[in-house]
């Protein structure tokens, strides 16, 4: 049996990224950049207005001035700026020679022709120097950073139509447990429905893979055997089920017996120790408890670790949010302990109702706290450690994601 500590450093140090594409920048949303990208030319490209108004002199400060001829953004012009002759100019045009700086328009005074401008002066005010946004060569975008909405407008800014990206992972699902059906499925009173192969594939798809379930299987070693062999074209199995040590608990051993490389099997929280990570081939496994709370925990500290690795993530470590407990909290100590709970944005509150089996305490929780061994208790307006559910903090190194009862602060 592993620490969660020892499960987190064997899978970032033996997952790997998967292979590359290109992409259109409009196709590559939701993606990770493969390679380091660079500004080609400044931004702005050269200096420019940043209002309605007129580009004068210092020596102009609250004298009158003759206008020339208008410059509006996208004109090529020759005008320069000379003493007792300002240039009328529009937003975004090129700032002419000998302008010092732009006076707005509701700033002056125009009459018979002519304009009279305030008594300061300011060297450079209003206008927008070149670089000043973007210098060229300067890096846009990272390796493993994701491409979002405003990745693609400074690509699309310099004029970047296509960028390699990590391709989406694979993830095969499959159910196995004779005591379940699909929800597609009529059951009979003594059967459930399996909501944990959806959840997996739901999840996955929020967290940028293509996500697909492949079916259910018998409790027979053959039947798993056969459902495995028909998914090792993806980079990552899921399953739950099958990994304790009943009579019909073939997965794990079905998995073995066609060549598993195991990285661990047995992690020290609750709930969920018996968790499953690992190989055939290129492609990863993991095998996550029954019970549908225990199989979500897992998935978020396991599964999840696993993607974000695979997809290429730069910040791939878990990085909890710090944050204080609202209600005292009793628990038994022993073994690391996961606890669901709701995050108001000032502070969490553990669910009052959540356990290993059950599926409710899901669509409740904002996310969950993790303690360490010796705690039995965790006080109000202690400081706790949350892992999100519904949005990802990552970092680039390992941080300790571990609430304790013990009085501490965090640093700031």
């Amino acid at each position: 049996m592993v620490s969660v500590t020892k499960a987190h450093q064997l899978l970032h140090e033996n997952v790997e990224a998967v292979h590359t594409e290109i992409l259109p920048i409009e196709s590559a949303l939701g993606y990770l950049s493969a390679q380091n990208l660079h500004a080609r030319f400044d931004l702005p490209r050269f200096d420019n207005s940043a209002m309605d108004g007129y580009a004068v002199t210092m020596a102009d400060a609250g004298g009158v001035i003759t206008p020339q001829p208008t410059i509006f953004a996208g004109d090529e012009s020759s005008v320069k700026v000379r003493f007792g002759q300002g240039v009328k100019i529009m937003t975004g045009a090129v700032i002419p020679k000998g302008a010092d700086a732009v006076i707005p328009v509701e700033k002056t005074t125009e009459e018979d022709g002519k304009v009279k401008l305030p008594e300061s002066i300011k060297r450079g005010e209003n206008i927008r120097k070149r670089g000043e946004d973007i210098s060229k060569g300067e890096t846009i975008l990272n390796i493993g950073d994701e491409i979002n909405g405003y990745a693609i407008t400074q690509l699309a800014s310099q004029g970047i139509t296509h960028v390699r990206v990590f391709r989406k992972p694979r993830v095969s699902v499959f159910a196995t447990g004779h005591e379940l059906r699909m929800h597609y499925e009529t059951i009979e009173p003594h059967q459930i429905y399996n909501s944990n192969a959806p959840t997996f594939i739901a999840r996955a798809k929020e967290l940028g893979c293509e996500a697909s379930f492949t079916g259910a299987t018998a409790d027979t070693m053959e039947s798993i055997k056969a459902q495995i062999a028909a998914s090792l074209q993806s980079d990552l199995i899921i399953t739950s089920g099958g990994v304790s040590v009943g009579d019909a608990d073939f997965t794990k051993d079905a998995f073995k017996e066609l060549g598993m490389e195991i990285l661990f099997e047995k992690v020290n929280i609750k709930p969920g120790k018996p968790t499953t990570v690992g190989r055939i081939g290129d492609t990863w496994i993991i095998n996550l408890p029954g019970n549908p709370t225990a199989a979500a925990i897992n998935f978020e500290l396991f599964a999840r670790t696993i993607i974000e690795r695979l997809r290429g993530c730069k910040k791939a470590y878990t990085a909890p949010i710090h944050t204080t407990c609202a209600e005292d909290i009793s628990l038994k100590p022993g073994k690391y302990t996961a606890l669901l709970g709701r995050f108001d944005g000032e502070s969490f509150t553990a669910l009052k109702k959540q356990g290993p089996g059950m599926v409710s305490p899901l669509k409740e929780a904002d996310g969950f706290i993790v303690t360490d061994p010796e705690t039995s208790f965790v006080k109000r307006g202690s400081k706790v450690k949350m892992i999100p559910l519904r949005f990802r903090v990552g970092k680039e190194e390992p941080t300790d994601i571990f609430t304790s009862g013990k009085s501490y602060s965090f640093e700031m």
